[in-house]
């Protein structure tokens, strides 16, 4: 409690040291501290405010200065009731722990100061009132310049203390680069430069303001204010720059004015930019849980394979084996005719038998773990020792700029292509090349087969649909070249980085 009173007493004295006159000043920052204490420790901490708030009063008493003790009452009041009610509307509309890392949550940090800053404002303008500190043509100028200097003094502290407070390590390494140094530098510097002329150069500070907010997101767009506000509240305070030759109610006007903005500004950008980080985050664990999830998919389909259809196909090869003993081969016309059947479903089964084994492993593991390349190096010479077909397979040795879900996707659109040449081109030879211009990755599996017109729709060819949902996937161009009677080739093109 002692702790927290000597620091809001030091934030007013602050406040004071910077005013521009004696009654004036342009912020008032224990608006700031107050709310942001009690939002982050809880309301019960109020009468350390109180404490802080009886030592700042108790100064004005007394003096030139002094103010009616009803008077003074009154704004104590109003102070008090402001920090609770901005620290209570600030967790009903933000929640707890907030970073500031969400438009709407700037957006609910300016309706619950606002409010509160509207409620000190006017309790605090009827007790000047009522004492006779101030006449009835000025009420609307104090009122105004009393709620702006409020807004405008929270808007400073209440953001960096939300932003730092509650995770002061990762707020600090998130500036701790020379660019996030160089960046404070900047705008301490555009800062002095835009507020200490008379030139029309006042807002030259936004685009350091904007460099801060988009590089460094909340962390660095609440220091930057805070910088930009100091500076632009110290050099008028000592009648210099462009709003110190103004009246005084019009100097205050156009410094809360200038900090309002850029606050507003750099906050509401910072957290856009972090909600697209964030967002870019979320896609990327997306993505690597779609592929766990679709590596943990295949795995219970090989299960499910090998449990089922693989020993279907076992038990059926066993039952045609028997058939044929029991049937002969030496008597009739009929029987030998039974015999070919038998004969040609089993070498059939035994053929699937061996495409559904191939299948199942090929389920059970990770197929491009050491590359595109390598997976259909192995691919091709456990088809060709299997089908007799002459496969040759070149491309580069080094990564390629792909991410392991593309060429996943390239290998299945490889090996789609070969299971066709086996199936329906009556090919001898296959050619499978790979490509990586500086653009994209280049895939070509060519054959000597007999062709077929592609344009025409060939029902039970779903290796083709296949094909072409697995360049969609990952953004690729498909094209299929054949004529009969030429071969086909197979093109796909990848940009690089998918």
């Amino acid at each position: 409690m002692l702790a927290l009173g000597l620091a809001y007493y030091a934030a007013a004295k602050l406040g004071q040291t910077l005013r521009y006159t004696a009654s004036v000043s342009a912020i008032w920052p224990p608006v700031g501290l107050g709310i942001a204490a009690l939002y982050l420790w809880g309301v019960r901490w109020w009468p350390g405010v109180l404490l802080g708030e009886l030592v700042v009063n108790a100064e004005l008493l007394s003096g030139s200065d002094a103010l009616p003790v009803g008077s003074l009452l009154g704004q104590q009041t109003g102070n008090m009731l402001e920090v609770v009610v901005g620290a209570l509307l600030l967790r009903r509309l933000i929640g707890p722990g907030a970073k500031l890392d969400r438009s709407d949550q700037v957006g609910g940090m300016m309706l619950a100061l606002g409010a509160a800053t509207a409620i000190s404002a006017t309790i605090g303008t009827v007790s000047m009132l009522a004492g006779g500190v101030i006449g009835a043509d000025e009420t609307s100028t104090f009122w105004r310049t009393w709620w702006l200097g409020d807004t405008s003094g929270g808007l400073v502290v209440l953001p960096l203390l939300l932003v730092w407070a509650t995770d002061p390590a990762a707020a600090w390494r998130r500036i701790r680069t020379w660019e996030g140094a160089l960046a404070i530098g900047v705008v301490a510097a555009v800062g002095v430069l835009a507020i200490s002329t008379d030139e029309p150069v006042t807002y030259l500070v936004f685009p350091a303001l904007i460099w801060a907010a988009f590089r460094f997101g909340p962390a660095g767009a609440t220091v930057a204010i805070t910088i930009a506000a100091g500076v632009a509240i110290g050099v008028t305070a000592n009648d210099v720059g462009p709003f110190s030759s103004q009246p005084i109610d019009h100097r205050a006007l156009s410094t809360q004015l200038y900090i309002g903005v850029a606050a507003l500004t750099t906050l509401l950008l910072s957290a856009v930019v972090s909600e697209r980080e964030r967002s870019s985050r979320q896609l990327a664990e997306a993505k690597l849980h779609e592929e766990e999830s679709a590596a943990e998919e295949r795995h219970r389909i090989a299960r499910d394979l090998h449990d089922s259809v693989s020993q279907a196909l076992f038990s059926t090869v066993l039952h045609t084996r028997s058939a044929q003993k029991a049937l002969g081969h030496g008597e009739g016309g009929e029987s030998v005719a039974i015999g070919r059947d038998l004969d040609a479903i089993g070498e059939l089964t035994r053929s699937a038998q061996g495409e559904m084994r191939a299948l199942i492993s090929e389920l059970g593991r990770d197929p491009v773990t050491d590359g595109l390349l390598a997976a259909l190096k192995v691919h091709a010479a456990e088809v060709a020792a299997r089908d007799d077909l002459t496969i040759q397979v070149h491309g580069p040795e080094d990564l390629l700029p792909l991410s392991h879900a593309a060429e996943a996707q390239l290998f299945g659109i490889a090996r789609e292509a070969l299971s066709n040449v086996i199936k329906h081109a009556a090919a001898r030879s296959a050619w499978v090349s790979v490509e990586s211009p500086r653009e994209h990755v280049m895939l070509e599996i060519r054959d000597d087969g007999r062709g077929f017109n592609p344009a025409v729709d060939h029902p039970g060819h779903y290796g083709l649909d296949s094909m072409r949902s697995r360049a969609a996937e990952v953004g690729a161009v498909l094209k299929i070249a054949s004529e009969p009677g030429q071969g086909s080739v197979v093109h796909v093109e990848v940009p690089n980085g998918r």
